[in-house]
């Protein structure tokens, strides 16, 4: 290649090192380049969207003018390669390894405990690095030694947009926070480097020390020289365009006819493509960076101007800087509050390449939801646009109301005015400005696209005599509703306008905005959307209307008109002090751990085995294996429709030049091969659909290319046609199911039995709710709809004519539980290689390789001695990996078998959401007798599951529901529990598959009951607990013995450890208090039945005294290999050797493989890590009992000898050194039951509908653990996932069976900002379990259980809610504590139960109008 050429290539760094492209695809992203053409493989692939960080890499860039490197991190699935020219990338193996050394990021990670799964710890890392580079290069004051610049709110907010479905997010924050300067020690939670009871001192010194000076060198100063020769990009070699000016842009945007949409792209951060997703290829891409009119930011005396191409972050920081002194002009306000805003769109690593004109042109283009708009709606900016020679300057109304923008038009700019240059000369002196910016998300913090955001600017003057405010002009915008875009409320601000503000006058704008405020047909949520805007410019306005009543929560409560004046005044430059100590996320949590060193070193808090190597992305899960020669790569074909006849499947001709090798269906399956996917004991599910389709998502085809893109591509514009003529209609419901006898058989000896005599329970009842009133379930109906359209005053007429004697069946006596997605960050992938002698090598992340190496040999049709499936890690599972994982591989080895080459899949996150299945949605109706104290006396269940188009395990779900259920004692109970067979997506387990479900029914009968007697819900709880000789008829030979039962003591002790009893009397106060603000509390135990399984292990000592470990359990970040190789060094180490008390070291467990360790079943029911540990026993016992009476002559030839030495005389004298045995619990120790109880406190915001969590305290009996920093982990992550299921995540269907929830964008998981504020736990060493393994109990599923109380929290502050809002129609009636929260409690859920229209009834009654 000639010089010049080369000077034009595409250069940038990775770590350090220099890579040069002479050519590229320029489609191609930063991470697909990583992953595929680098050994770099820390970076991930998660969501593809830029919504879950896994991906997350340092971008420096270098300024040779100024001579000064910006660091600032960047989400690499969305980054496109040439917009990295000249630039330099650091992933988390480029901050430190293990042959290099760890950073102290990576190790301090370990240490807290940070990272289970280790899939999305990296990309932890690596924000936090980003976050660190950049507080150093602040001028704040140096940090005492071992500390940053950073401070703990930016340690946070550093890892609010990665998420983690493993950890609960706690420890990674602790980890962060570690590094803060500003940070308490004290506060952080429980870790490797100190126990608690040392000084501040000692803790200090036991941090891996933190050097600023030591750091890496983000930018090499190679490249550094290069950028100073003034690199270019070769434009026609690369299709990659980089006008230096509007000239030059202009000439670009007109060489092709402007129809043609798809020929050229306008680049920026490209960050657009996380939400409209592009399969179409360009001819061109132009990078609108380079432009100077676009890039810049200037200020001036009318405003601020901002280039379109400018990053949200930097315009973020332009903002700010407009807002440095101490104090504030009311135009500096302005912009101070729109930056803050700002900072919650997306996350940080996506605003830091996101440009203000991008997120612009996709809100008036494609109707993007956009935050931006509203935010500059409101302040009047304006905005630049250029089509082709012309340029005008618009209002941004003017530019949002247009027909979309065509291709060759651009936005230049946008200004924001200074609205402290007074457009009014002649205002009043004392004329004040007032601006706010709202937003209601199910993420505080951002990352989440808001169900409706606001902004509002009003002039207003204050009058000093009569204490009221006069509002000379307003601005009220929104947006993001589910509308084209943002929009004036003009109505409401022309009635507004010259008003002197007043409840009557509030009234009318709330009116006129309600009905402006209208979302299209197809919304969801509408009339919640309708109810935000209403709430948010009562919230606006509310405090400056002289209401002489304190209870206004939050808002300004002056009583006297002076006093208003001066809160005025303060509310027009609140926060206007720069403070440094801003509020933090999380509060200080207490982790109170009780362990013993009697079986050293089981019950050692160690640290994950291989945590380090995740924190710095060097260990290998399955798409890290590099793919061997002539691989292939592939992608499902899904149907989209159920119960269809599949006529042809055909790909778009392009795709058949474009790396497609060919389609692989049920015809390629081998003659003496079956068409199975999965198989569990129940039954198995198709591979792929034969001629009829049994659900929407299920495999029709898998689509074979060269590449991973390719494929997906393929996939997605693969043209199935259907047959939809002499087909019966799909069951979609379990009604339905009903309807047609459409049920999955459930083997008798799985089904639970009875307890006592129902007829008797119901007849020793005081009281009676009855399901079969058909009118009370109509009146429901009625109150459901008149809550869903917004009116509460219909409701309350309702509820005052009803007759309340038939109250006890209008409660919710039927409900439905919905389904959840599993949401590992790694997706489904295998990989299959053919080898001789028709044998296949799968490489799978799965949780059962045993099942999938069965059948695979199945489906093609061999002996399973020729497959051999290996599992090292995986990233992530839930359940999720096992049966569902086992077509990923099957597939893979289909097409491998019929190609004769290697075949690998990942699936995208939208096709992994779509057949995923999830948990179990079920339908229950009740009938419960009980006495008038609130003591259960009998109860009768109808539990209709929907288990989906395939039997997969749902034949346990009745066993697994009435485990938890029965953790009351009801006194009698019986239940008729159907499997119903529908055409939805088959189901499978997830964390606690049924035992979640019925662990809330049983508290949504205590809760009924207790609404129904008019008692407090804890009373009714403690009333209904087991005694242990309940206990032992309701859980039979599972009940232990009496001293195992420690669920009373944990009840009583958490009562006082938590002060449950004193804040709960502080919560009624707050309530009292508080008119626009509930608070809940709520106490709830759990009774978890767990079975062990025969598993198996195998241990050999090599011949320098390492040992290897091998199990049936997979490691899926639960920690299994580390409690293993606790066990290994327990085990052997009584031998009684030197040196056998440092053991642990040398003990290293392996991967998984099927054809060398047989009949490890399914890793799952929280039971295979202390099963592998006790096979792993086992295994060391023969061991040790073949090396004692060697070592006993050896000892009286040789006195004392070393474990090393012993070991090498084993192998000279052929002690056989391998051990294998299979463990097979016995029956008093296969079923034991873990006991456990939470407090839960929670705030409703009742004008958004938004819960906080307070504060959690918990109890967890771990029995003796094998490992408290494990199991603290295993409690804290189930909890929290445990609260997206009850609060969060919405998995939802179309109406033909068809996932939607299908991504970050539209699926949200709890995040950093929505986990506890403040939560403590305690891990309680009961060790009363001599029949186990150690005495320890399981930790991995139960506690996930315990997040129902933060549910129960919920309804506590929505029961004061609904009481308060009944005293505004003046109605005494007890019903307003009687309803179903519905699961998940989200948003609109909890909003639409505390009033889709309580302000007007508030302003109503304050108005005295009823």
């Amino acid at each position: 290649m000639a010089e010049e050429d080369k000077k034009r290539s595409l250069v940038f760094a990775v770590n350090g090192e220099r890579f040069e492209l002479p050519s590229v695809d320029p489609s191609i992203t930063l991470l697909e380049f990583l992953r595929t053409q680098t050994r770099f493989k820390s970076v991930k692939l998660s969501c593809g969207e830029g919504g879950c960080g896994a991906c997350v890499v340092l971008l420096s860039k270098y300024d040779p003018v100024h001579d000064k490197v910006e660091d600032h991190n960047v989400s690499s699935c969305l980054t496109l390669l040439c917009s990295i020219n000249g630039c330099s990338i650091t992933t988390s193996e480029g901050l430190g390894n293990s042959k290099s050394g760890f950073h102290p990021i990576h190790q301090r990670f370990t240490g807290f405990h940070a990272s289970q799964c280790g899939f999305c710890t990296p990309g932890m890392c690596v924000s936090l690095f980003s976050t660190l580079v950049n507080a150093e290069k602040t001028n704040r004051s140096d940090p005492p030694t071992g500390f940053s610049k950073m401070t703990v709110s930016e340690a946070e907010k550093a890892i609010a947009g990665n998420l983690c479905r493993c950890t609960g997010y706690r420890p990674i924050a602790d980890a962060c926070k570690s590094f803060a300067a500003d940070v308490d020690i004290e506060d952080l939670g429980f870790n490797s480097f100190w126990s608690k009871e040392e000084n501040k001192e000692i803790k200090l010194n036991r941090l891996p020390l933190y050097n600023p000076s030591n750091e890496i060198c983000t930018f090499p100063e190679f490249l550094k020289i290069e950028n100073s020769s003034a690199m270019s990009l070769d434009s026609e070699r690369y299709n990659w365009y980089f006008p230096g000016n509007i000239e030059e842009l202009q000439n670009l945007l007109n060489v092709h006819d402007s129809n043609k949409w798809t020929e050229k792209k306008l680049v920026v951060g490209n960050t657009g493509t996380g939400y409209y997703k592009e399969i179409e290829s360009y001819d061109r891409y132009i990078d609108l960076k380079y432009i100077p009119e676009l890039s810049m930011i200037r200020m001036h005396e009318t405003g601020i101007e901002i280039g379109a191409a400018v990053t949200i972050s930097k315009a973020i920081e332009a903002l700010k800087e407009e807002n440095q002194r101490d104090f504030l002009t009311r135009g500096e306000n302005v912009f101070r509050k729109i930056s803050n805003h700002m900072e919650k769109i997306a996350s940080g690593f996506i605003r830091n390449t996101a440009s203000v004109g991008g997120n612009l042109v996709m809100a008036q283009r494609k109707h993007f939801p956009s935050d931006l708009a509203t935010l500059l709606l409101a302040v009047d900016s304006t905005v630049e646009i250029m089509s082709g020679p012309r340029r005008e300057k618009i209002t941004l109304e003017e530019f949002l109301e247009r027909p979309p923008l065509e291709i060759n038009s651009v936005l230049l700019s946008i200004n924001i005015p200074n609205w402290s240059s007074n457009r009014k000369p002649s205002q009043q002196e004392n004329t004040m400005l007032l601006f706010e910016s709202y937003r209601a998300a199910p993420r505080p913090l951002g990352n989440a696209l808001p169900y409706l955001n606001a902004a509002f600017l009003a002039e207003v003057t204050p009058s000093n005599t009569s204490g009221r405010i006069l509002v000379n002009h307003c601005r009220l915008a929104f947006g993001a509703y589910g509308t084209e875009h943002a929009i004036r409320a003009t109505r409401a601000e022309q009635f507004l306008s010259g008003k002197t503000l007043n409840n009557e006058v509030l009234y009318k704008a709330v009116k006129l905005v309600r009905d402006s405020v209208v979302p299209e047909d197809g919304t969801v949520s509408p009339a919640y959307r309708s109810s935000l805007a209403v709430g948010y410019l009562f919230e606006f306005f509310s405090p400056f209307i002289d209401t002489r009543d304190k209870a206004i929560d939050g808002f300004l409560d002056e009583s006297k008109p002076t006093s208003l004046v001066r809160a005025f005044k303060s509310a027009e430059n609140q926060d206007q002090f720069h403070l440094n100590n801003i509020p933090t996320l999380l509060s200080s949590a207490k982790q109170d751990i009780e362990f013993s060193r009697e079986n050293y070193p089981v019950g050692e808090p160690i640290s994950k085995s291989g945590a380090s190597l995740q924190a710095s992305g060097e260990a290998i899960y399955v798409d890290d294996i590099p793919s061997p020669t002539n691989c292939l790569h592939g992608a499902f074909i899904y149907s989209t429709k159920p119960l269809v006849r599949v006529k042809s499947i055909s790909l778009e001709p392009k795709q058949q030049l474009d790396g497609v090798v060919g389609v692989i269906s049920s015809r390629d399956i081998p003659e003496a091969g079956e068409n199975l996917g999965s198989r569990s004991m129940f039954g198995g599910e198709l591979l792929f659909a034969n001629d009829l389709t049994d659900s929407a998502g299920q495999r029709i085809a898998l689509v074979v290319a060269d590449s991973q893109k390719h494929a997906n591509i393929a996939a997605k514009l693969a043209v199935v046609d259907y047959g939809l003529e002499d087909q019966e209609p799909p069951i979609l419901s379990v009604e339905e199911a009903v309807r047609r006898s459409s049920f999955y058989e459930v083997p008798p000896f799985l089904y639970p039995k009875q307890v006592g005599d129902v007829s008797k329970g119901m007849a020793e009842a005081d009281h009676k709710i009855i399901s079969a009133k058909v009118i009370n379930t109509l009146i429901f109906h009625y109150l459901n709809v008149c809550l869903y359209y917004g009116s509460s005053k219909l409701c309350v007429y309702i509820m005052d004519h009803l007759s309340w004697t038939l109250m006890p069946s209008f409660y919710y006596v039927q409900f439905k539980l919905d389904s959840q997605y599993y949401f590992y960050m790694e997706t489904q992938t295998a990989l299959a290689v053919p080898d001789e002698d028709n044998c296949m090598v799968v490489y799978s992340s799965c949780q059962c390789p045993e099942f999938a190496h069965s059948v695979i040999a199945k489906c093609l049709g061999i002996p399973e001695h020729n497959v051999r499936v290996i599992t090292k890690r995986v990233g992530g599972g839930f359940g999720g990996k096992a049966l569902k994982a086992i077509p990923v591989a099957t597939a893979c080895a289909l097409a491998a078998h019929k190609l004769n080459r290697p075949v690998r899949m990942y699936l995208d996150r939208k096709t992994d959401m779509i057949m995923a299945g999830g948990r179990h949605p079920m339908r229950i109706t009740y009938n419960v007798g009980f006495k008038s104290d609130g003591k259960i006396t009998a109860l009768e269940l109808e539990i209709l599951v929907d288990a989906g188009m395939s039997v997969d395990v749902s034949a346990i779900l009745p066993k697994n529901i009435l485990a938890t259920l029965k953790k009351y004692d009801f006194g009698a109970l019986s239940f008729d529990i159907k499997v119903c067979k529908t055409n939805n997506p088959s189901r499978s387990a997830m964390r606690a598959p049924g035992e979640v479900q019925g662990s809330y029914i049983a508290e949504a009968v205590i809760e009924h009951i207790a609404s129904f007697l008019s008692l407090e819900v804890d009373s009714v709880r403690s009333r209904n607990l087991h005694t242990y000789n309940s206990l032992s008829l309701f859980y039979e030979q599972s009940a232990g013995e009496v001293l195992e039962y420690t669920l009373p003591s944990i009840w009583d002790n958490l009562a006082i450890s938590s002060s449950f009893n004193q804040r709960t009397q502080t919560v009624k106060e707050f309530n009292r208090s508080n008119r626009w603000r509930k608070r809940g509390i709520s106490r709830v135990p759990i009774v978890y039945q767990v079975t062990m399984r025969p598993t198996p292990g195998k241990v050999i000592i090599l011949r320098d005294g390492s040992v290897a470990v091998e199990v049936g359990g997979m490691e899926l970040g639960q920690g299994l290999w580390t409690k293993v190789k606790q066990m290994a060094a327990f085990a052997l180490a009584s031998i009684h050797c030197e040196g056998t008390e440092n053991l642990l070291d040398k003990v290293r467990v392996i991967q998984g493989d099927t054809l060398s360790v047989i009949q490890g079943g399914f890793t799952a029911g929280s039971t295979t890590s202390e099963a592998s540990c006790a096979a792993v026993k086992l295994c060391c016992d023969i061991l040790v009992e073949r090396l004692t009476p060697l070592k006993e002559r050896l000892e009286q030839q040789m006195g004392p000898i070393k474990w090393e030495m012993l070991v090498f005389q084993g192998h000279t004298q052929a002690v056989n050194m391998a051990a294998s045995t299979l463990y097979v619990p016995d029956l008093p120790s296969m079923q034991y039951i873990n006991y456990g109880a939470a407090v839960s406190e929670a705030k409703v915001n009742l004008l958004t509908g938004e819960t906080t969590i307070l504060q959690v305290d918990m109890i967890y009996d771990c029995g003796q653990s094998l490992n408290p920093a494990v199991d603290l982990g295993q409690i804290e992550g189930a909890f929290v996932q445990g609260i997206g299921f009850f609060m969060l995540e919405e998995y939802l269907l179309n109406s033909d069976g068809l996932v939607i929830s299908e991504g970050t964008w539209t699926y949200k998981i709890p995040s950093l900002d929505t986990i506890p504020k403040q939560f403590n736990v305690k891990i309680m060493n009961s060790g009363h379990h001599k029949n186990r393994v150690l005495s320890s109990k399981a930790s991995g599923e139960p506690p996930l259980l315990l997040a129902v109380s933060v549910h129960s929290a919920a309804r506590d502050a929505i029961k004061e809610a609904r009481a308060q809002l009944l005293s505004w129609s003046g109605s005494v009636d007890k019903s307003s504590s009687i309803f179903n929260l519905d699961v998940p409690a989200t948003m609109p859920v909890v909003k639409e139960l505390c009033g889709l229209d309580n302000v007007e009834c508030y302003l109503e009654w304050s108005l005295g109008k009823k």
